[in-house]
């Protein structure tokens, strides 16, 4: 039976992983743009792969702009900034585990508010009664959630703010906004760990509803930048408590 359900490991699955690792390694900064890869056969060697497998997820991330491969010279770690494609923003959009380089949690929150903001203002004027149905549920579901429960929370918050995208009537900004989900839940739900937060988010998505609701677009831009900034300074906070030196236990 269980011979029937489990197969061997390809080779595409092990370039798979070795990709993955790196690119989160290079997202991360673990890895820094510049820096030279030790040779294939060290690589894998340390990985415990064979050394195609290291060579052919070295090419994978070259077609991403994350790397250069030089003849005789190896692999340096490129500045995505400049050399990444198409391909390296799905790498980004599907990056969820250890923490962002500092410079690319900016460039995502500076992005967050230059976009969202406008297109809450558009919510409100262009609003349908479907619409407002849906994010009063949505606020239901958000007030009555277990507020122990942070994926919960982590998932009706990101169903807000895309309903505020769809909401604008703006058919491109929706699509962005979901194929960010990834990035998007993994930096809100580090702080949905705090009750308070979580409580200060509410208050604030019920003035967004109400706002959409009454057209006023003025006012709904504003509490969208309230979000926004509300959001970030309780990420920053957290992120700076994790990064703080634990002390240690003395016994007393």
């Amino acid at each position: 039976m269980l011979e029937s359900l489990v197969e061997p490991i390809r080779t595409d699955s092990l370039k798979e992983i070795f990709v993955l690792r790196f690119e989160e390694l290079i997202l991360s900064g673990k890895i820094k743009i510049g820096e030279k890869l030790p040779p294939e056969r060290e690589l894998a060697l340390q990985l415990g792969v064979s050394r195609p497998v290291v060579h052919e997820g070295l090419v994978e991330l070259a077609s991403r702009g994350l790397v250069s491969l030089r003849p005789r010279f190896g692999a340096t770690v490129n500045d995505y900034r400049k050399e990444g494609s198409i391909a390296l923003m799905a790498s980004l959009i599907q990056y969820q585990k250890g923490k962002l380089e500092p410079e690319l949690l900016e460039s995502l929150l500076q992005i967050r508010m230059m976009l969202e903001p406008p297109f809450a203002k558009l919510a409100a004027r262009n609003r349908t009664p479907e619409h407002l149905r849906e994010l009063r549920a949505v606020l239901e579901k958000e007030t009555t959630a277990d507020r122990r429960c942070v994926q919960a929370l982590t998932d009706l918050d990101f169903e807000f703010h895309l309903l505020i995208a769809l909401a604008s009537g703006n058919r491109v900004y929706p699509l962005l906004l979901n194929s960010f989900r990834s990035v998007y839940t993994n930096l809100s739900g580090q702080f949905f760990r705090n009750t308070k937060v979580t409580d200060a988010v509410l208050g604030y998505h019920g003035k967004m509803v109400n706002a959409v609701e009454s057209g006023n677009e003025t006012k709904a831009a504003s509490v969208m930048k309230a979000i926004l900034n509300h959001g970030e300074k309780h990420l920053r906070e957290t992120i700076r408590q994790e990064n703080l030196p634990r002390q240690p236990f003395n016994g007393r």
